[in-house]
């Protein structure tokens, strides 16, 4: 049996596979445009100019920095306070496999409802995990 905080390991590891993606594709895109990189900074507009596809990397990597900090936060609240069940490990399992799914759309073809499907469904999954969790405070605290 794995760790119980072994997605959030996965999770963090997956943001850097969309790291080096993202550079993949943005490096070579802003040279197409300007040898001097400096010069997106100089002057924004240039971004506008970056290929679809360099963007949709970017957002990726931003997005993997938006509702995962709640995954990771949840998972070390549960570890720290042992509300570690099996099925919170599967269900943090799935949540990470969605997000690498959300990630591979959004950087492939970037389908807004696939997309959107894969968002909804994690965000539901972290629901579940999080109400969990209250119940287990809220319980605690009426005891």
């Amino acid at each position: 049996m794995q760790h119980f905080l072994t997605p959030v390991l996965a999770l963090i590891l997956w943001t850097f596979v969309i790291w080096i993606w993202m550079y993949k594709r943005r490096i070579p895109a802003m040279l197409a445009i300007t040898k001097n990189t400096q010069d997106f900074i100089d002057n924004p507009a240039l971004g506008e100019q970056l290929p679809a596809k360099a963007k949709w990397a970017a957002d990726n990597y931003n997005h993997l920095h938006e509702q995962p900090v709640i995954f990771y936060a949840l998972m070390f609240y549960l570890h720290a306070v042992e509300l570690t069940p099996d099925w919170m490990l599967y269900l943090a399992c799935a949540y990470v496999g969605i997000r690498i799914l959300h990630s591979l759309v959004q950087v492939t073809s970037n389908k807004v409802n696939a997309r959107f499907g894969l968002f909804a469904l994690g965000s539901i999954i972290l629901m579940v995990m999080a109400t969990y969790a209250g119940g287990f405070l809220v319980g605690g605290m009426l005891a």
